[in-house]
C-alpha cells in the first residue's frame, strides 16, 4: 500500500491542472521518492483538499517528519593568511643570489612564496645557512 501514491492519486483527481500536483506524480514515479520539501508541499496543498481521509494526511505527516531535516552548514570564516616576515625572504634572496641551487633554501623559498607556515627550525636553520654562506 502506496499512501504517497494514493495522495498523489487523490490529489490529481481533485486538482487536474496543478503544475505542482503533476510535477511531484511525474516525479515520484521517475525517481521512486519526494525530499522533504517536496512532501511539506504536498501536504500543504493535501490538508485544504477535502477528499483525503485524514489517516493519511497523518501517515504523510509522518513520513514529512521520520525524513532528515538537511541545513546548509554555516559559512566558514577563513583564518587570515599569515604575514610574510620580508626579511626572512631577503635572507632567503641573498642566500640563492650567490648559491642559485641550494635545494633546501629552493624548497624553504617555495614555501614562503606559497605563503606556507614555515616553522621555527626552518627559521633558524635559514639563519644558520646565512652565518655560513654569507660571510
Amino acid at each position: 500500500m502506496d499512501i504517497l501514491l494514493d495522495i498523489l492519486n487523490e490529489m490529481q483527481k481533485a486538482h487536474p491542472a496543478s503544475n505542482f500536483i503533476n510535477s511531484l506524480q511525474q516525479q515520484y514515479c521517475n525517481r521512486g521518492g519526494l525530499s522533504k520539501k517536496q512532501l511539506e508541499g504536498l501536504h500543504s496543498k493535501a490538508s485544504k483538499t477535502e477528499s483525503i481521509p485524514q489517516g493519511k494526511l497523518a501517515t504523510l505527516e509522518a513520513i514529512i517528519k521520520k525524513k532528515p531535516t538537511r541545513e546548509r552548514a554555516a559559512a566558514t570564516i577563513l583564518a587570515p593568511l599569515p604575514v610574510k616576515d620580508e626579511a626572512l625572504g631577503n635572507t632567503i634572496a641573498s642566500i640563492l643570489d650567490k648559491y642559485p641551487q641550494h635545494k633546501r633554501l629552493l624548497f624553504l623559498r617555495s614555501k614562503f612564496d606559497n605563503n606556507e607556515h614555515i616553522a621555527p627550525l626552518e627559521i633558524a636553520e635559514i639563519e644558520k645557512f646565512a652565518k655560513l654562506l654569507l660571510k
